[in-house]
Formats: structure tokens, C-alpha cells, sequence
């Protein structure tokens, strides 16, 4: 191969994810290749897919992405990578329009192999092996350039083994990076300029870095972070409601940790939190999410929440809905449950897809409501927000979107002191329907 050639990634599903496509983008610029923009996809050579395997779904759309990128662009080259090469890897075999499948276990390999096939020195168009070996987690990514925030990938793999969930087999056993590296990474990220960062993994909870026979957990890493960095903004992705500990929310009195939390928690209803193999109860959820609320002042809290779960009957339904009109929250993430093959839960009694619909429905309107209220609280507030790159318009004029650190996203004015990366002082002035997404209208100020 004599020249280099260009590409594009196509991420789907998780943060994780969003951190390896950083990785990726790494690799190949090192090896030669050159990115273009989102812009610019319609002229690569190479697309990248790193794909979801969290719902049959995702990996359905991953093959229709294929083949919209071979009918537009016949000649060029598809890399499909990410969880749903591990797992589903039939599925791509398929498609004649997938060039090469690099599942998760190969994922280090993607330069070499894409030159290797340039040069025809392959024989085969999948490479996979038994994720559960794989012992490294790769370091140095997160870093996608068309992004202001960092995604920090500090552990990957679950150990958990739920009974609707395929990722353990997408991603393997649970491992971790070691605190000092991490804190490391972090002051590399400091002096490019980066403002904040969000610690993720598949399980964070399950982080553990063993020194001199001590095991150090989440709490130590974060409070490593705290003393030894300058980060402006520390954000967590995803917790369980027994990994929010009194320990952890001490530290959120370091007003550099963002108070936002993702709390997975599936389900309200002891039954079937039991039935998906989860690790506490429902009197869990409810001190989880209270304690959060008596901590902290104006935090915001995302969940989780799976509809129509096999065996979820209408009583457990109901149980679920009326705890949580009764908690504190800020919005849900709704998810029908969706059959995974390969999962224990596939093979129960399923509840009808009308029925997951309906329970679906409900959650996302006590949801809608629930943003549309606290949202209205935020009016009025003086707030710091960090520029994103992206930019909307609302009402003929073009704003910057923006987040605050409570994850708020915020649209402000065009103006020179805007920039992506920066971070402003603004009001609060309003809430707006923007293409049916909430978002709320600032004003600059001078503090």
C-alpha cells in the first residue's frame, strides 16, 4: 500500500465505546491513516464500524449502516469491530458488504490488519478469539477529536453475568487500569486542554487496583483524581444503587466532581430484580436515591429502567411505577425488553411485545414529565457551563450547546468568548421544545 488512505468511524451505543473509537482514531493516525470528519464520511476509503451488541437491535442497525455505506460508496472498504463482531459475528459473515470482522478481542490489531488486506495478505475476513482470555486493557483513548469532553475508559468486562445481558460475552471478565496510570492519563489530558472527563467502564463498580496486596476501589481512584489532578470536572458514568456509597458521595463535597449521576437500576421491584439477577432490592433503590438527594443540592439523576422484563407480571409493573413516582430522579432511560439471544432470560416466559410497548409508554411519559419539572427549577439559576463543539439553531437564531456540570444541556448565545472547550459563566433564562428535546436557553453574565 503506497499511499494512505482515509477514514471514518461509525460509533454505536456506550460511552465504552465512544473511549475504544478514541483508541481506534489513536491507532490509525499512528499507523498512517488519515481521519476525516462526519462531514467528510461520504469520501473515505475505510469505515470503521464499532458496534453495540447490547439489544438484538443494535446489531441490526449495524447491518443496515453497511449496507447504505456499499450502496453509496460500492467501492470502499467496511471494518466491522465492537461488541456485536464478538458476539454476533454470523450476522456479519452474512453481509457481503462487511470486508473485515475484528471482534473486541482483536481490536488492538485494526491498522495492521486493514494493511494487510490492502497488500492481500489475508486469507480470512474475521478474526476473533475467546474474549474471556483477553487479559489487557487498552490504554490511551477517549479522546475523540471532534469531542470537548474526555471519556476515561477505567476498567472493562463484567463479572456479573445478568440474565438479560449478552456484554460479559462481548467484553469478557471484569479488568481494570491501575490508578496511578489513570491519574497520569489525566494530566496528559490537563495540559491538551481538556476540562473534564467521565470515568466509564461496563461496570465501574467492579474497579480494583491491587497494590502491594491492597485492594484499592472506586473511591480510592477518585479520591486519587481529586488530590493529585486539576481537572476542572470529574463526571461517573453508570453506578449500581449498593456502589453509592457513603464514601463516594463524602467526596462529591469537592465541587470538581460533577453531581450527576446514571443509576442502573433495571427495575423497582424486588421479584424481578431477583429474576434478572441483579444484586439488591428494591429498599435499595429507594436509600440509593435518597441519599443522593440529601447529600447533594440540585443533583441530576438518570436511570435505567427495563419494561416488560420476562416474567414481570402486572402487579410488579405497578409496584415499580408507584415507587418511582414517589422517588426523587430526574429522568429515565426506557428500555422495552428486547430478547438476546444467548442470554438465560431469553429462554423464560416472555411477556407479549404489545404489552413491553404499553409499560414502555407509561415510563417514558412519568419520565417526560419529570424532566419537563425539574427543568423548569433550573430558570433563573446562575450556572458555569462547558462549550461543546455543536451548535443549534432555535427560533432562527444559532446557538452553542453547552452542559452544565449537573449535565444539563444548555444552549448560549453565539459570541467570541464561546468557544468549544471554554468554560462560561451564564443565566438561565428559559426552557425550549427543540425538535421534541428539552433544552434549556442561557444568557451570558458577568460574575
Amino acid at each position: 500500500m503506497d499511499q494512505n488512505l482515509d477514514f471514518v468511524i461509525h460509533t454505536f451505543g456506550c460511552k465504552v465505546n465512544t473511549y475504544d473509537t478514541g483508541l481506534i482514531q489513536k491507532n490509525m493516525n499512528q499507523n498512517g491513516f488519515n481521519l476525516l470528519s462526519r462531514v467528510e464520511k461520504n469520501k473515505a476509503q475505510i469505515h470503521i464500524l464499532n458496534t453495540c451488541a447490547v439489544t438484538a437491535e443494535a446489531t441490526q442497525e449495524a447491518v443496515k449502516t453497511i449496507r447504505r455505506i456499499k450502496s453509496k460508496q460500492p467501492f470502499s472498504t467496511v471494518v466491522v469491530t465492537g461488541c456485536s463482531a464478538q458476539v454476533d459475528t454470523g450476522a456479519f459473515e452474512k453481509v457481503t458488504g462487511a470486508d473485515l470482522i475484528i471482534a473486541n478481542s482483536h481490536k488492538g490489531l485494526i491498522p495492521d490488519l486493514i494493511r494487510k488486506f490492502y497488500k492481500r495478505e489475508l486469507t480470512e475476513r474475521i478474526f476473533k478469539s475467546n474474549i474471556f482470555k483477553k487479559e489487557d486493557l487498552e490504554a490511551g483513548g477517549g479522546n475523540e477529536q471532534s469531542h470537548t469532553r474526555s471519556f476515561l475508559k477505567i476498567q472493562d468486562g463484567c463479572n456479573s453475568f445478568c440474565t438479560f445481558c449478552i456484554i460479559p460475552y462481548a467484553r469478557g471478565k471484569s479488568r481494570s487500569i491501575g490508578i496511578a496510570d489513570l491519574v497520569s492519563r489525566i494530566k496528559d489530558l490537563e495540559q491538551q486542554g481538556r476540562k473534564e472527563i467521565v470515568l466509564t467502564g461496563v461496570h465501574i463498580g467492579d474497579y480494583e487496583d491491587v497494590q502491594n496486596g491492597n485492594q484499592k476501589t472506586l473511591e480510592d481512584l477518585v479520591e486519587a483524581i481529586l488530590i493529585k489532578t486539576n481537572i476542572s470536572r470529574i463526571r461517573l458514568s453508570s453506578l449500581e444503587p449498593v456502589e453509592l456509597t457513603d464514601r463516594l458521595l463524602e467526596l462529591y463535597s469537592d465541587e470538581r466532581l460533577c453531581p450527576h449521576f446514571h443509576m442502573s437500576i433495571q427495575s423497582a421491584n424486588t421479584d424481578v430484580l431477583f429474576q434478572m439477577k441483579r444484586k439488591y432490592t428494591q429498599d435499595d433503590v429507594v436509600i440509593a436515591l435518597h441519599k443522593i438527594y440529601r447529600k447533594l443540592k440540585n443533583p441530576f439523576v438518570g436511570m435505567d429502567v427495563i419494561a416488560g422484563f420476562p416474567t414481570e407480571t402486572q402487579e410488579q409493573f405497578d409496584d415499580t411505577y408507584k415507587i418511582l413516582c414517589d422517588l426523587p430522579w430526574t429522568k429515565m432511560h426506557v428500555f422495552p425488553y428486547s430478547e438476546r439471544h444467548g442470554t438465560r432470560a431469553a429462554v423464560l416466559e416472555q411477556i407479549p411485545f404489545h404489552v413491553r410497548k404499553e409499560r414502555a409508554s407509561i415510563l417514558r411519559t412519568l419520565s417526560q414529565h419529570r424532566y419537563q419539572a425539574e427543568m423548569l427549577k433550573q430558570i433563573d439559576r446562575l450556572d458555569e457551563v462547558l462549550i461543546l463543539n455543536d451548535e443549534t439553531i432555535y427560533d432562527g437564531v444559532v446557538y452553542r450547546e453547552a452542559l452544565t456540570k449537573n449535565y444539563w444541556p444548555v444552549l448560549v448565545p453565539q459570541d467570541d468568548h464561546y468557544v468549544a472547550g471554554a468554560q462560561q459563566k451564564i443565566k438561565i433564562i428559559k426552557g425550549a421544545d427543540i425538535d421534541n428535546e428539552y433544552r434549556l436557553i442561557a444568557e451570558s453574565v458577568s460574575l
